[in-house]
């Protein structure tokens, strides 16, 4: 089997879909399908609101088409599925989009193709849940007349350095052939090159333990940072000062959300309890970092209270709504539970977001964000992301923003420290 000349379609055109049907659409025929109308008019118009890729780049791939119709998936030979894997409200896995995504190309499936998935799941995922609805929509049977790869995302959203061309690839297959077919065929695009997994399930495992290392990292110096909070010792002082052995790890406490490390956790003890085994370490580092917007709150609550500012109908400024610096994805942003905290306060919080769209913030979590600050307004304020706008502004133009006598709160060491009155 040879996939040179095959038209590959890509199904889903987010922050994963988009950059991957883009590179490819370099080289081959591609279809980018996505079900969101609104979404393919604005990529037809050379737009892409999660500003992954620029115009330029849309232009490039001259051999890539954007479609909402399922007949354009008829004439695709290879089909990369890069649709959102999320959590539902009780953290458990939600596969709707998966499934929806699987009977589409389960509907256009022709024998001797290739299906590919991205998404990140647990184990087992790809040939228990999705290869049966594969055969049930295309009466197609598994290994037989059709096949299966996957090849996890490892995108960074905001991250122009890394990018999918600059990252190496997993990659996997059903079969020892299509392993090697499915690994070429990434070979095409990734310039730092492939590694091939021993089977699709070792694929799987290893993307959804990537975040969850970084998830478990990321606690255990939030409880670091908890601790020296009670010793009055600076946290950012102590990281730098064990950041100057050569293996120390670089990580820094904080809020942990996102569609990757705040989610994939979940995807893999999920997993592990329906086998048997009930995961320690992996939820106690997902329940303290889900605890942090709360710790936040209460930091903030005492230093007011000892500075004597009401904190009964107190304005709060919150600088920052998306889930990371300089980027604006808003999934699953653990800033809204500092939101949600200070309500708890009968506290009038104004969220300020320079990256964040406010539509989608009105949608998502029933915020809208100011456009406009007022100096001289705020009780307390609250740096909760890392934006180089804020940087640029510096504590003298943000302080500028509370009255005279106001708390800040340098959630990221954004400023140097001794400009702000609390770090985390």
């Amino acid at each position: 089997m040879d996939l040179t000349d095959k038209t590959i379609g890509v199904i889903g055109l987010g922050y994963v879909g988009l950059p991957l049907a883009v590179e490819f659409g370099k080289l081959r025929t591609v279809v980018g399908f996505d079900i969101n109308q609104k979404r393919i008019d604005q990529l037809k118009a050379g737009l892409d609101f999660t500003l992954e890729t620029e115009t330029h780049e849309l232009k490039a791939a001259k051999h890539l088409k954007f479609s909402t119709n399922l007949d354009d998936l008829r004439t695709c030979n290879v089909f990369i599925v890069t649709v959102p894997t999320p959590i539902d409200k009780h953290k458990r896995p939600d596969l709707t989009p998966l499934i929806k995504a699987s009977e589409t190309v389960g509907k256009v499936l022709k024998s001797g193709d290739i299906v590919i998935y991205e998404s990140t799941v647990y184990p087992g995922c790809t040939e228990e849940d999705c290869v049966p609805i594969l055969e049930k929509f295309s009466g197609l049977k598994f290994n037989q007349n059709f096949f299966c790869g996957y090849s996890p995302e490892r995108i960074n959203p905001g991250d122009k350095e890394h990018r999918v061309a600059t990252v190496k690839k997993i990659t996997s297959g059903s079969t020892p052939e299509i392993a090697n077919l499915v690994d070429a065929l990434y070979d095409q695009i990734i310039s730092v090159g492939t590694y091939k997994a021993s089977s699709i399930k070792v694929a799987e495992a290893a993307k959804v333990i990537e975040n969850t290392q970084r998830d478990v990292n990321i606690a255990l110096i939030n409880e670091l940072a908890l601790i020296f909070n009670k010793m009055d010792i600076d946290t950012e002082a102590v990281l730098q000062a064990a950041g100057s052995k050569w293996n120390f790890l670089p990580f820094r406490p904080g809020l942990v959300g996102g569609h990757c490390i705040g989610v994939d956790p979940y995807y893999l003890t999920h997993k592990a309890e329906s086998i048997g085994y009930h995961p320690e370490i992996i939820l106690a580092g997902r329940r303290l970092n889900d605890s942090m917007g709360a710790y936040v709150v209460t930091q903030l609550v005492k230093a007011m209270t000892k500075r004597r500012i009401p904190v009964q109908g107190a304005r709060i400024l919150i600088m920052g709504l998306t889930f990371k610096e300089n980027c604006p994805d808003l999934r699953n942003t653990r800033v809204v539970d500092i939101v949600k905290e200070l309500a708890d306060y009968d506290v009038q919080a104004d969220v300020f977001d320079p990256w964040a769209d406010t539509t989608d913030a009105e949608h998502e979590f029933g915020i809208t964000p100011v456009q406009q600050l007022e100096t001289g307004f705020y009780d307390s304020i609250i740096i909760a992301v890392a934006h180089h706008q804020f940087k640029t502004m510096g504590a003298i133009a943000i302080r500028a923003f509370g009255k005279p006598d106001h708390v800040l709160y340098d959630l990221k060491y954004v400023l140097p420290v001794g400009d702000s009155d609390i770090r985390l």
